[in-house]
């Protein structure tokens, strides 16, 4: 099983809104087939691995982190070319949350008198997954929030110069997590004040979308975000924003979506429409609180240097939550602690929103 969560990764970054899925088949104790779902509209990881063993399934073990699907969508069902292959044994890492499949892919197997074991390895298979999970049950993509921090919780000085809190391995990793995005959620200010690529840098062949909430979209017509040639950018604002900043980034190909109302709720909500899976949001504090405010967040990377800036007037990470008492505080669950470099990356998730 952790085999197969080894070639999933493989793809990652490149399935949403599909899951990332490796399967390995083994026959007498040696693997003999393997394969992962490369990317959305490309068949499925079974199908690769059955491929690669051939006539060697009959009488196999197939391995397969997330159950076989059992509907038609781009590609046929996965428990049907399972069940065609001969192999007698598959064992599954965890139950599709799809409500198309919830556990039918199983028993169409399990009623073709092959053998099914459910459930190896399950919490890292979810974690693999946890995006593709988040957005099957809430119809929302899953949100990280990232952001760098001095020993005094400080993001930037009194007069915004924040380039570089971190060292390059810190930033390194960051522009790897850019790579296994879908999206990439700035505000203007961040544009105004940094003048961000938010890209990969190279760590990667694969960019987000890169995006801008703006509401009056008083931004700089001259930016690195709006050159669109080779990486997308789109800039949410509002029904009432700059007319003479609107017509120059649509002239430099820049997509802009105008809404009523500008909110990372209703942001979220486009993007889930457009496919995107995991979305990071690499804002200040003020949209970081309203992106929290609208539980738009899941997920948090805190990165803490070792510096000291000072100030009472330097911004922090989190604007105003309206929390008057320490009894209100937002209690963040399952925390990890690495070390990068001379910086430490604090991991953890934000509670569960009810399930809707």
């Amino acid at each position: 099983m952790q085999r197969c969560l080894t070639i999933a990764r493989q793809a990652i970054g490149r399935t949403a809104p599909n899951p990332m899925v490796g399967c390995v088949i083994v026959k007498d104790g040696a693997i003999v087939g393997e394969g992962f779902h490369p990317k959305a509209g490309e068949p499925h990881a079974e199908v690769f691995a059955l491929r690669h063993a051939g006539d060697q399934a009959q009488g196999a073990t197939l391995y397969v982190n997330l159950e076989p699907c059992n509907h038609y969508g781009r590609t046929p069902p996965c428990s049907d070319a399972v069940i065609a292959s001969g192999v007698t044994r598959v064992v599954v890492g965890m139950v599709d949350p799809n409500p198309q499949v919830a556990g039918s892919g199983i028993e169409k197997i399990r009623s073709a008198g092959i053998d099914v074991t459910v459930g190896i390895e399950t919490e890292d298979c979810e974690t693999l997954n946890e995006a593709f999970v988040y957005r099957i049950l809430h119809q929302r993509p899953f949100g990280i929030l990232k952001y760098a921090m001095t020993l005094d919780g400080k993001i930037a000085t009194t007069t915004g110069h924040s380039a570089w809190i971190t060292g390059p391995e810190s930033r390194n990793w960051v522009h790897n997590l850019r790579s296994h995005c879908d999206a990439i959620i700035v505000g203007g200010n961040t544009v105004r004040k940094d003048n961000p690529h938010l890209t990969s840098h190279g760590v990667s062949d694969r960019n987000p979308l890169r995006v801008v909430m703006s509401r009056s979209l008083d931004l700089p017509v001259e930016s690195n975000l709006w050159h669109c040639r080779d990486i997308p950018t789109l800039v949410f604002t509002q029904d009432d924003a700059n007319p003479e900043v609107y017509k120059s980034l649509i002239r430099q190909g820049v997509e802009i979506i105008q809404l009523a109302k500008l909110t990372p709720d209703r942001v979220m909500a486009m993007l889930y429409d457009r496919g995107c899976g995991q979305v990071l949001w690499e804002c200040g504090g003020t949209l970081a609180a309203q992106a929290l405010r609208d539980r738009s967040v899941q997920k948090l990377y805190t990165f803490i240097a070792p510096k000291i800036i000072g100030g009472s007037l330097a911004p922090s990470p989190i604007g105003d939550l309206g929390l008057t008492e320490m009894t209100q505080a937002i209690e963040l669950k399952k925390l990890r602690i690495q070390s990068i470099a001379s910086d430490w990356l604090l991991e953890a998730y934000f509670p569960p929103q009810p399930q809707t």
